[in-house]
């Protein structure tokens, strides 16, 4: 059975409803993702990018859609939950927005290639910096005085900002690992303050993607219900189970997204 909703913009033609669910199921468990440590991304926009018809384009953008029903679920969530400091979170949180826009400005003519090499070898550091040593992110013993730990989250979140613009994938891990490594909370505390931030970079790509006409609507706003009902739960269990179980998911994901994006360099050079 063919869907038959072209005339809404919602996917091509000979899109079935097999794909839907399918589109749907990646947003529920991104939402989930995204909302205990990040890296949704590794499963919401490769599943855009397989639906027939779909450009690299509208997959950013309805991921941006998604994304930012999601992230602001898992924000509000935290925020009721551990009631975060926001006086470095929001600075971050504002300049990101002006990374992510940036950064979609350049999407569509800087490519993915450019990057991918530089992000594994990014992600392998983070890999063993946590691994190898386990009270990291523990405990919140933060690092520096609140002046100087705005200017770094500030800088952090413009250059995070910017990649999740561009490309977007394990943005919440580059989050939560400058909060946690450079700033000294612990993971809970880390993916709190970066949900929000998080929330901020797909706004900002959002709002680029808009007046360009790449938002596929309908179905990023099926996903994106999806994606707040993955992050509630996952905020939920996150939260609930605390600083040790964030940091064991955590490396988890960061193997996945090392593995994923090792393949797709291999690929592109086979």
């Amino acid at each position: 059975m063919h869907l038959t909703l072209a005339a809404l913009q919602f996917l091509p033609e000979e899109t079935d409803w097999i794909t839907i669910v399918a589109l749907i199921a990646a947003g529920f468990a991104a939402g989930w993702i995204d909302a205990v440590v990040g890296g949704g991304g590794l499963l919401q926009l490769p599943a855009l990018l397989l639906a027939p018809g779909v450009t690299p384009v509208q997959a950013l953008a309805t991921n941006k859609l998604a994304s930012v029903f999601g992230t602001a679920t898992s924000s509000a969530t935290y925020y009721r939950a551990v009631r975060p400091d926001l006086r470095t979170t929001l600075p971050m949180a504002a300049i990101a927005l002006g990374g992510a826009f940036a950064g979609a400005s350049v999407a569509s003519s800087l490519p993915a290639s450019v990057f991918k090499p530089i992000i594994v070898v990014a992600l392998a550091v983070v890999a063993l910096i946590t691994l190898f040593k386990p009270a990291l992110g523990a405990v919140t013993k933060l690092k520096h005085r609140a002046s100087k730990s705005t200017v770094i989250a500030m800088t952090s979140g413009a250059m995070i900002g910017f990649y999740d613009g561009v490309l977007g994938p394990g943005t919440g891990v580059f989050l939560v690992i400058t909060l946690v490594g450079a700033l000294g909370y612990d993971f809970l505390q880390a993916s709190a303050r970066a949900k929000m931030v998080n929330f901020a970079t797909n706004l900002g790509a959002l709002i680029f993607f808009i007046p360009l006409g790449a938002v596929l609507w309908p179905l990023g706003l099926v996903m994106g219900l999806a994606n707040i009902a993955g992050s509630f739960f996952g905020s939920k269990m996150a939260i609930a189970k605390g600083a040790k179980f964030v940091r064991v998911l955590f490396l988890v994901v960061v193997a996945v997204l090392i593995c994923k994006l090792g393949f797709d360099i291999w690929a592109e050079r086979a």
